[in-house]
């Protein structure tokens, strides 16, 4: 969410505000900034907004603490936050609201693709046909592509040179992961059926 045009004049110290509201108000701002963002919001964003040696860590917290109890929370994601709807309204929000395209339309073997692509990568289309055989074509892993959730990586370094894929930060969005470290491990793989497709 990086900026490239100039900042608006924007008191972050607020001295003139007494200390307990002087912290009530850099949560808000950091409330704001994350509900008009549509993607996670790094650290060093939220830290723009705030005085000067703020922790915006604690800031956060005290923000999800502000939270408990609400329809949405405040998740860790893709390395920053965002505001998500919590996993019991999802039934609420499927039957009543226009979300669109926000929801996943996946098919197992779709998951199970993302799953292989996100422990094998860089991964090429050979590759994920040693796993699945020929069952991986360019529409599947063009449709995840389109969906933001598989990128190009880099070329394997080999002949022909061809192109590897990768998960990216929308995969990690979706699927609720700060980072490719908080995959299932292998034994979560296998209890849930997938470890044998997904290599």
């Amino acid at each position: 969410m990086a900026k490239d045009h100039a900042e608006p004049d924007l008191d972050r110290e607020l001295e003139e505000l007494p200390t307990e509201l002087r912290w009530r108000e850099w949560m808000r701002r950091i409330e704001a900034v994350l509900f008009a963002s549509a993607s996670p919001v790094p650290r060093e964003d939220l830290a723009r907004v705030v005085g000067q040696g703020v922790s915006v860590d604690l800031l956060v917290e005290d923000l999800a603490a502000d939270l408990e109890g609400r329809a949405f929370e405040l998740a860790e994601v893709a390395g920053g936050w965002m505001f998500r709807t919590r996993a019991a309204y999802a039934p609420a929000i499927r039957s009543a609201a226009d979300v669109g395209d926000q929801l996943p339309d996946l098919t197992e073997f779709d998951v199970a693709v993302l799953a292989a692509i996100a422990y094998h990568q860089p991964i090429t289309r050979d590759g994920l046909k040693d796993i699945f055989g020929n069952e991986i074509s360019r529409d599947l892993v063009g449709r995840l592509h389109d969906r933001g959730l598989v990128g190009t990586g880099p070329r394997a370094p080999r002949r022909g040179a061809p192109y590897t894929f990768v998960t990216t930060e929308q995969f990690l969005v979706t699927f609720g992961l700060e980072t490719l470290r908080d995959l299932p491990d292998r034994e979560q793989l296998d209890d849930a059926g997938f470890s044998s497709r997904a290599g």
